[in-house]
């Protein structure tokens, strides 16, 4: 991983595809680390891309990513990460002292 600029990661999904991803953020929530992830060959242009998030989770004794495990866990973990996200913006902080 390169200490300066952007993390990026190659999975494969269950038919073989290979895709690139770029990581985004990391989150520790209930006891479980997610990280959200950009389509790598994502088009600057489009207005609202979609975020992948995925599990880390333990397999015999190494550390793989997984899909979440239901709807209502991806939904909560969306929220975590928009918080996390909007709490990081200085501008934001200023609106909040007023």
């Amino acid at each position: 991983m390169n200490e300066f600029g952007s993390d990026y990661i190659t999975i494969v999904d269950e038919e073989g595809n290979e895709f690139e991803l770029e990581l985004l953020d990391t989150l520790e929530y209930n006891n479980e680390i997610y990280m959200s992830f950009l389509p790598a060959d994502i088009n600057i242009d489009e207005e609202n891309p979609e975020m992948i998030i995925l599990k880390v989770i333990e397999e015999n004794g190494e550390e793989i990513l997984s899909t979440l495990d239901s709807d209502e866990e991806l939904n909560e973990v969306y929220e975590k990460f928009m918080e996390q996200l909007f709490d990081d913006d200085p501008d934001d902080e200023e609106a909040n002292d007023a």
